[in-house]
């Protein structure tokens, strides 16, 4: 016991044991700096150190952009920006898809093609259809009044097409007299309408302008989209009046006849009507007379 009790007081004699550290200089030995100093002093004093260095090492690499540059290390917060970056990324590859499909259609509007599709619409739906003859068909005096409402509405819906076509559905774009009919089979899918030259061309109804420029082929040429998939095109203008962007109303003028490009003889106005990315006879929705 006593060997222990010696060897304690030692170890804390030791510890507790003054130095001092004495800054000379060297030439003159002249004392500049003096330090007292205990082993346990010393200990301390660099303990503290190594904890305060690796508390502030910590804290810069966690609160600072230097973690960024350790290898492994990835932060919440670009992760979550990455994961934003891939939705926006296949958001804006869905709309370049849709917008290279609608800039097709205008192109094929533009050069007046037609896509070659052999398919029968109506074969489709041959299997889904009812044989009249068992079914009964006496109206009802509620089915009767719902027809006289729906037809009173249809008399003032400009995109609601006529059932035997011949009434006027939309608003005729220009006053003069048709030179040329709508013909599939020559591709001439327009009507041409003979009229004086800077007569006003009018919207045939509300809608948005989608094109207006100049073609070598069509002259000045002016493109409105209109509800339920209608697109009106309207060709050989002498000068146009609205730029793309344009939201036009029904009867609004547009652009002035003319005959600039070099597919046409004379002042007239080259009107066609597309319906779904398809030309349809613009006569079954128009009374030019």
């Amino acid at each position: 016991m006593e060997k222990k009790g010696k060897k304690r007081k030692e170890i804390k004699r030791k510890l507790l044991h003054k130095y001092r550290l004495v800054i000379l200089n060297e030439s003159t030995f002249e004392e500049k700096i003096s330090f007292k100093l205990s082993r346990l002093n010393v200990f301390i004093t660099g303990t503290l150190f190594i904890i305060v260095l690796i508390a502030l090492t910590t804290l810069l690499i966690a609160f600072t952009p230097l973690r960024e540059y350790i290898p492994g290390y990835s932060s919440t917060r670009l992760k979550q920006q990455a994961t934003e970056l891939t939705y926006k990324t296949d958001s804006l590859v869905n709309v370049l898809q849709y917008t290279n499909r609608y800039l097709d259609n205008i192109r094929m509007v533009l050069r007046g093609d037609v896509e070659n599709n052999e398919i029968n619409r109506d074969s489709l739906f041959a299997q889904f259809k009812i044989d009249p003859s068992t079914v009964d068909l006496t109206p009802i005096r509620e089915d009767s009044i719902l027809r006289a409402q729906v037809a009173l509405e249809d008399k003032y819906n400009l995109f609601q097409r006529s059932i035997n076509g011949g009434s006027p559905v939309l608003f005729s774009p220009v006053s003069g007299v048709v030179s040329q009919d709508y013909d599939p089979k020559k591709k001439h899918f327009a009507v041409d309408i003979a009229a004086e030259r800077d007569a006003p061309v009018k919207a045939v109804a509300n809608g948005t302008v989608i094109f207006s420029e100049w073609t070598v082929g069509t002259g000045y040429v002016i493109i409105m989209e209109h509800e339920e998939g209608l697109i009106s095109v309207y060709k050989h203008n002498g000068s146009l009046s609205k730029d793309q962007g344009d939201i036009v109303k029904a009867g609004e003028v547009i652009a002035s006849v003319g005959n600039t490009g070099e597919l046409t003889t004379g002042p007239h106005l080259h009107f066609e009507l597309w319906n779904n990315g398809s030309p349809v006879n613009p006569s079954d929705y128009i009374d030019f007379n």
